[in-house]
């Protein structure tokens, strides 16, 4: 359904990856890995459409990216190396906030039931400054809860996570994928989904 073709990415006078191919399936995970610098967020904004690659193209459906954004939108979600998290908003807030900025119709009963389901029951409407930074980033990845995704795209999202809650977004990614989903992610964090075997895409020049 996602396919990567002879991709390359030129950031000012150097190719941080080129001749770049993959594919991505329902039920699959692609994990991106290579050094730091290699550009594997910046593959991840290219699938997202905010980074036009230097050569090569990427398909959705067979169809290439750039013509069909607002389709291809619709079925993906992004989640960034920064948790994006406002800190004078509750963690209620944010997440309503996040969710509306998205598009995403949402209640204040599927917001409390997503927090909930990220072990933030207990914080709902405590200021995101007097969270801890694990805290925060499950904030904002409670989010892929509600977004209804076909394609989940995650950028570091095991980062300043504690054993409990990495098991707990690992757990989250495994059900998304159980259920037909995709995943496209970086991660410096061991992954272990049960009944998954990742993709790996090696970056390299």
């Amino acid at each position: 359904m996602l396919e990567g073709k002879d991709l390359a990415c030129v950031r000012g006078e150097r190719t941080l990856f080129k001749h770049l191919n993959f594919t991505l399936d329902e039920g699959e995970l692609l994990l991106v890995q290579g050094a730091n610098g290699s550009g594997k967020t910046s593959l991840l904004r290219m699938v997202c459409g905010l980074l036009a690659p230097e050569f090569g193209d990427i398909l959705w459906r067979g169809e290439k990216i750039s013509g069909a954004r607002e389709s291809y939108h619709a079925e993906m979600t992004y989640f960034g190396h920064a948790p994006a998290v406002k800190e004078d908003l509750s963690a209620a807030e944010n997440l309503s906030f996040s969710c509306q900025l998205a598009g995403i119709p949402v209640d204040q009963d599927a917001v409390k039931g997503a927090l909930g389901h990220l072990g933030l029951g207990h914080c709902l409407n405590l200021p995101a400054k007097s969270l801890s930074q694990g805290q925060r980033r499950r904030v904002a990845l409670s989010r892929l809860l509600l977004a209804k995704a076909k394609l989940w795209i995650l950028d570091e999202p095991l980062t300043a996570l504690d054993q409990a809650a990495l098991q707990l977004v690992q757990s989250l990614i495994g059900e998304h994928l159980q259920a037909g989903g995709m995943a496209l992610m970086t991660t410096h964090q061991p992954v272990m989904i049960q009944g998954v075997e990742p993709k790996i895409l090696q970056l390299k020049p």
